[in-house]
């Protein structure tokens, strides 16, 4: 039976913490501090006053133990006691009373890196409980070159965001002196972003000078805060990447203490050789990796989930550190050029968008899209069912927003052309900007990953707001609801997951996944992000016909000891900070 006397913060004395610059100096001083605090032992030890109280609530502290009722205590960015805390006087009292207090949700998958400078609320994230992202998917924000800043420019001049950094160094100052975030952004330095620094987005094997520059530049990020590496397989130029050069990478970030994320060379008919190539660079560079976005796309691949487990568990029963994440939903988003053959891609923008005006080169694509046996790339046009199960999800061109929300075969009739030139058309008036809705997975499959221990949660979607620069395209609800989804769907409706476990997959299961040493658990001395919801009434509101409305059922949420929603409501507060990884010097 649970004591009911508070636990202080010199539990931490016994919580070791490996000494880096970006954890080491404040382990110091929360020793110091403890000891200190130990020496009153025997004297009279005043009351603490604490700046925040969560007060009777029910505590699902992160590990998958059982709830218990207590309150937790805040003071600066810290949780400095949990248990028994009445009478104790605190600045701030919130009744969580028949509320759950839980660790911040960590969203493996964020993808807000850039949607966080033009909107730092971060809305739709906190509005789900989302205090922590990990992002940087293949091709990272950083680092870029002036043509890559060239590359990028029309989106930031759209939403009037000046690139004004070149490192990740550059762009986390950005994040602590100017943009200052609602949420926690860490992000992984991606193998296509430093081999479109090196060798361009061009389908070439990187030659050995490539590839010594591409592992300085991993090198340097990692110094920087990165918390490893990162690929994104399916796509232009990641694909380009042979498994050799993955691996080196890899040793570079190993080196430093990171780990390895990759989004599937196939998630479809090839998802078995792609799972292979993702433990050989386990294997060879010795790191601990994870599988974006675990899936099994298309009606020919459906019901592959327990056996796509089965492997998991069989790598890691021969020594493999390997895991998985995933959405809870059955429809995937990408680039609507994604539908596209993968030679059409390659390149620049500009050479896709000259491809597609070419009248020569049109009838190949064409009949490409439609081929059922092709090899060589995703064929997400066939596989998503062709026009039926593609559907435009946002679009850069204002002129072009009517067609959101349509499918391809909508927009093939409004614009009285087949479909397949509608979306050739579409990706040239928007330069290649345009995110697509794909129809790609079963229930059954995600529900059976969502219920296995070794898979964490993510968004794959970046914040989103129902006011302001980020509300004026549609998008994902999976950028709106995955953690509420979850909570209000999975754990209270169908009882797929005990509460206690699903907020373990959303905390400290991707915490320890990545090295956030000090966020995931509720204990004296952790980082002060706490979610507090109602559990009776969290659920997802946004849908994928109307998508653009937070979930409800969160009521409080701190981000390092601050409110950056109170009643439901967000408020002013911008308290999120960088996340560096184990490199950082």
């Amino acid at each position: 039976m649970r004591s009911a006397v508070a636990w202080q913060s010199g539990s931490m004395l016994a919580m070791p913490i490996p000494f880096t610059r970006s954890t080491g100096w404040r382990a110091i001083s929360i020793a110091a501090t403890l000891l200190a605090s130990l020496s009153l032992t025997g004297a009279q030890a005043p009351v603490p006053s604490y700046d925040v109280l969560i007060a009777g609530g029910r505590v699902v502290d992160g590990t998958g133990a059982p709830w218990f009722r207590g309150d937790v205590a805040l003071t600066g960015d810290r949780i400095v006691a949990i248990g028994d805390l009445r009478g104790r006087p605190a600045r701030v009292r919130v009744d969580a009373t028949g509320l759950i207090v839980a660790p911040g949700f960590i969203d493996m998958l964020g993808q807000s890196e850039f949607n966080v400078l033009v909107d730092g609320r971060a809305a739709s994230k906190i509005t789900q409980g989302v205090t922590t992202e990990i992002t940087g998917e293949g091709v990272s924000i950083a680092p870029v070159n002036d043509r890559m800043i060239q590359a990028a420019k029309p989106g930031w001049d759209h939403f009037g965001v000046v690139q004004d950094f070149t490192t990740l160094a550059g762009y986390f100052t950005r994040l602590e002196t100017r943009s200052k975030p609602a949420i926690n952004i860490g992000t992984f330095v991606g193998l296509g972003g430093v081999r479109d620094f090196v060798i361009g987005r061009d389908n070439k094997p990187a030659t050995a000078a490539d590839l010594e520059q591409m592992k300085k530049l991993v090198a340097d990020a990692m110094e920087q805060g990165a918390l490893g590496l990162s690929s994104s397989l399916q796509y232009v130029p990641d694909r380009y990447a042979s498994v050799d050069e993955t691996v080196e990478l890899a040793r570079v970030a190993r080196r430093y203490g990171g780990v390895y994320l990759t989004h599937q060379r196939s998630e479809s008919g090839a998802i078995f050789e792609s799972m292979d190539e993702a433990f050989q660079v386990a294997e060879r560079a010795q790191i601990p990796t994870e599988i974006w976005h675990l899936k099994t796309a298309y009606k020919a691949n459906w019901g592959r989930m327990p056996d796509v487990l089965k492997r998991i568990e069989a790598a890691r029963a021969r020594g493999l550190d390997v895991s998985a994440n995933q959405y809870p939903y059955t429809r995937a988003s990408n680039d609507l050029d994604s539908c596209l053959p993968l030679w059409v891609r390659e390149g620049t923008d500009e050479q896709m968008i000259a491809r597609l005006k070419d009248p020569s080169l049109r009838e190949r694509i064409k009949k490409e899209m439609d081929d059922p046996n092709v090899t060589g790339w995703e064929n997400q046009w066939y596989g998503s069912g062709g026009a039926d199960g593609v559907m435009v999800a946002s679009v850069l061109n204002k002129d072009l927003r009517k067609y959101e929300g349509m499918t391809l075969t909508q927009v093939g009739q409004a614009m009285g052309k087949d479909a397949r030139d509608a979306l050739m058309d579409l990706v040239i008036a928007d330069q290649g900007q345009t995110a697509c809705i794909i129809s790609i997975m079963t229930e059954d499959d995600v529900r059976t990953a969502l219920k296995h221990p070794l898979v964490s949660i993510d968004t794959d979607s970046g914040a989103k707001a129902e006011d302001g620069r980020l509300s004026e395209s549609r998008s994902h609800p999976r950028a709106w609801g995955t953690f509420a989804r979850i909570l209000g769907k999975y754990v209270r409706e169908e009882k797929l997951l005990t509460l206690e476990e699903a907020v373990r997959k959303m905390t400290s299961r991707p915490a320890a996944r990545v090295g956030l040493l000090d966020r995931g658990i509720l204990r004296p001395g952790m980082a002060a992000d706490i979610t507090v919801f109602d559990p009776m009434t969290i659920r997802d509101v946004s849908t994928f016909e109307d998508p653009n409305h937070y979930s409800v059922g969160v009521k409080h949420v701190f981000v390092n000891g601050r409110a950056v929603v109170t009643d439901g409501r967000i408020t002013t507060e911008r308290p999120g900070r960088p996340l560096r990884g184990p490199g950082y010097r």
